[in-house]
């Protein structure tokens, strides 16, 4: 459960990063975020659980991060 807990911590640091580091650009980039079609957006939020749950899985599976 802390690893849970940890790994929930790490990723509201990173989906803040960009926001603190350039509100501007984020602002843009959301702009063009709404005027995308909902499928194109379902499809890039597949595309990025899969990589995602690859990414898991191998770190999981090989012995290379330890």
């Amino acid at each position: 459960m802390k690893l849970f807990i940890t790994l929930i911590g790490l990723v509201f640091i990173l989906e803040g990063l960009p926001y603190v580091a350039s509100p501007e650009s984020m602002q843009r980039w959301l702009r063009q975020l709404e005027a995308m079609r909902p499928e194109a957006l379902r499809a890039m939020g597949i595309l990025a659980m899969a990589v995602g749950f690859i990414l898991c899985f191998f770190a999981q599976k090989s012995g290379l991060l330890g």
